[in-house]
């Protein structure tokens, strides 16, 4: 005899996908994303240690860490390289929820001084519903914090105020 919880299924909740365009070439536009992160991602609204958050880390391999340092030098991590294609596309572990969901990020070049910057969050069938409901209580949740964060990063790179660009 089948129980109730036979029935159960886990909600299936779609992934998070937000995407940018940015004026400038593939492999600058990556480099920047991933080698220069700590010098434009707004790290006093977006980061687990806010205002003490000296600079963000994303080592470049797969396995590597992505960590954010803190003025005491503690780091604390974000996740994991779990992808690893340079100056086409990476994928981590995003380890900031209470179930550890996957972020990728696709760089397409459109043309030699154009690059589409697709991300992806997903994984958000791992978490329960009051977990999602707490995640994205804040002003537009993780949707529009993504949506802010590569409009950061497309003003900086077009801009060129980022560090090494």
């Amino acid at each position: 005899m089948r129980g109730v919880s036979d029935n159960v299924h886990p909600m299936k909740r779609p992934p998070i996908r937000q995407s940018t365009l940015v004026r400038s070439d593939r492999e600058h536009t990556f480099e920047v994303f991933v080698r220069d992160i700590g010098a434009w991602w707004p790290t006093r609204s977006h980061s687990l240690g806010l205002e003490k958050v000296t600079t963000v880390t994303i080592e470049r391999e797969l396995g590597g860490r992505i960590y954010e340092t803190w003025t005491d030098g503690r780091q604390v991590d974000w996740g994991e390289v779990i992808l690893w294609q340079p100056t086409e596309r990476f994928a981590m572990t995003w380890t900031s929820l209470p179930e550890v969901t996957e972020v990728e990020l696709t760089f397409t070049a459109l043309s030699p001084a154009l690059t589409r910057v697709a991300l992806e969050h997903r994984g958000w069938e791992r978490l329960t519903a009051e977990q999602v409901a707490a995640a994205t209580s804040l002003s537009g949740g993780y949707e529009a914090g993504w949506k802010r964060i590569l409009d950061i990063f497309t003003r900086q790179v077009e801009a060129g105020t980022v560090e090494g660009s």
